[in-house]
């Protein structure tokens, strides 16, 4: 990935939350350095950052998960609430499936941990501004292990629909295979989907091949 602004880019307006000021600055600099980046904000807590947020707008905040009272699950919410046009990114040293878990359902549009590298930062504002999930590489399966425990479990018939669509069997072959009507077999895909915490086909099969459910 490259930090170079393109035409598609535009001004992306960042406001900063954190409790440790150092820790603020440095980030600032960091983003203040990038053309089409402007900090707008700091706050020093997380019910700071909901009345910044409110008043400012930001495309993005950058959020710290600790920060006393509100920590940065609960400001997270309450930012979206008064601020839908906003992403937040949680920004943190703490990387446990259920802290990554709470962030996600709480809205946050990506979790990054405070050891990223420069670029990796810089790529990931822009790709929330995108509308993009954006998350630390090696905290991925700590996400699906966490959001596989909550997870209702597949039908027969479900998993026998996505060993089918895993063998690149369209819905009709895949209703001929097992005399169903196509409608029923897009219904089973669809609550497979709902079940599997996914939008697609492909993202289906992946999710069940890494929970066990395909050969």
């Amino acid at each position: 990935m490259t930090e170079e602004v393109t035409a598609a880019d535009k001004a992306i307006s960042v406001l900063l939350a954190d409790d440790h000021p150092v820790v603020r600055e440095g980030l600032c600099a960091m983003l203040e350095s990038v053309e089409a980046i402007t900090v707008v904000g700091q706050a020093g807590s997380g019910e700071e950052a909901v009345t910044l947020a409110m008043r400012l707008k930001p495309d993005i905040v950058l959020l710290d998960l600790r920060m006393g009272a509100m920590d940065g699950v609960d400001a997270t919410g309450h930012i979206l609430s008064h601020s839908p046009g906003s992403k937040v990114v949680i920004v943190t040293t703490y990387e446990s499936d259920s802290d990554i878990l709470r962030a996600v359902e709480a809205g946050a549009a990506g979790y990054l941990l405070k050891g990223s590298s420069r670029a990796e930062l810089i790529n990931a504002v822009r790709a929330a501004a995108r509308g993009e999930t954006v998350l630390t590489p090696s905290l991925a399966p700590k996400l699906f292990r966490a959001r596989a425990v909550d997870l209702p479990p597949l039908s027969e018939r479900e998993v026998e629909v996505l060993r089918l669509v895993s063998q690149g069997l369209t819905n009709a072959a895949i209703g001929e295979k097992l005399f169903i009507g196509e409608a029923t077999v897009k219904t089973h895909l669809l609550r497979a989907y709902r079940k599997l915490g996914v939008s697609d086909r492909t993202a289906a099969v992946m999710a069940a091949l890494k929970r066990g459910l395909l050969p």
